[in-house]
């Protein structure tokens, strides 16, 4: 009985021991990297708006009111109301899940494309490789929001255009960073030793160097997440993105926005502030998790 209990004791020991390491790292980390901490919680703030929406609004977003229209921030509409009647708040908060869903969509599929078809064309190099690189020259020859609005030109307008539209100008940058450190690693003796072995490419690729170019992958989704959000507003701002009455940030900033400017500012304010946050919060945890990935700056 007492061999028992002195094991239980030393693991409830071990447990406590291991808590207290975790809290000690947490709080390290939270001292070292105080804005990447400020951008996660950030992040996490936006998330719960975007998951408990439903909870956290007090009205339709969609549902005009046009007996309520221009009323300010008060108790009844905490953040006012909007040339339709319809509480901003709760389209905030709606709209949170559209910019989370376009900006993790866009984002990831945009460098995760990038990824393969950096990796891709550093292992097979030659003329492959040549006219890649020319593509992506001529699409970073081109401003991305300009490059974006002549795809949804083309398209047209809704949430899959704007998607898809985004994905495509967010592909090149990736690719080109992620194929200047493939080309490093497919010089590394193992990559010889898996082709002597009678890897095939498949394998090769996705097995041997794509694990190894993911630290650059992880920093640059997250600013694609941002930069997606900033370019669907963009887009729905200027007609060509998401269209009403659907809750989005840039069609808030759009809907009378700059012709209220005086009379009701908060009109173009609330959502000013919900796209600031977020691109700022997501640019920041990716120069923190820069740091984090990176050993020379670790180091320092």
């Amino acid at each position: 009985m007492s061999e028992v209990r002195d094991s239980a004791i030393d693991q409830n020991f071990d447990q406590l021991v291991e808590k207290h390491s975790f809290g000690k790292r947490l709080i390290s980390l939270i001292r070292r990297q105080p804005l990447g901490t400020t951008g996660a919680v950030t992040i996490i703030l936006l998330v719960f708006c975007a998951v408990f929406a439903d909870f956290i609004s007090f009205y339709d977003p969609e549902t005009a009111n046009f007996d309520h229209m221009f009323i300010a921030p008060g108790s009844e509409y905490i953040l006012g109301t909007d040339q339709f009647g319809r509480d901003i708040w709760s389209r905030l908060a709606y709209g949170a899940r559209t910019a989370l869903f376009v900006g993790v969509t866009a984002g990831f599929l945009g460098a995760t494309i990038g990824l393969i078809l950096g990796v891709t064309s550093a292992y097979y190099g030659g003329w492959f490789d040549l006219c890649v690189q020319r593509v992506i020259d001529v699409m970073l020859a081109f401003p991305l929001v300009i490059l974006a609005l002549a795809i949804v030109a083309m398209l047209g307008t809704g949430l899959q255009n704007v998607i898809l539209a985004i994905v495509i100008v967010k592909i090149s940058l990736c690719a080109r960073v992620v194929r200047s450190n493939a080309l490093a690693i497919r010089e590394i003796p193992y990559v010889d030793a898996a082709r002597a072995m009678a890897f095939s490419d498949a394998r090769i690729v996705l097995r041997h160097m794509v694990p190894n170019v993911m630290a650059p992958y992880l920093i640059i989704l997250t600013f694609y997440i941002g930069d997606a959000i900033l370019l669907e507003a963009s887009l729905s701002y200027l007609g060509l993105g998401l269209q009403e009455p659907t809750p989005s940030w840039g069609l808030m900033l759009q809907g009378g926005a700059e012709e209220f400017a005086e009379s009701a500012p908060w009109l173009a304010i609330w959502p000013g502030v919900a796209i600031s946050l977020a691109v700022f919060g997501f640019n920041i945890f990716g120069d923190a998790l820069r740091d984090l990935l990176d050993p020379k700056l670790r180091m320092r």
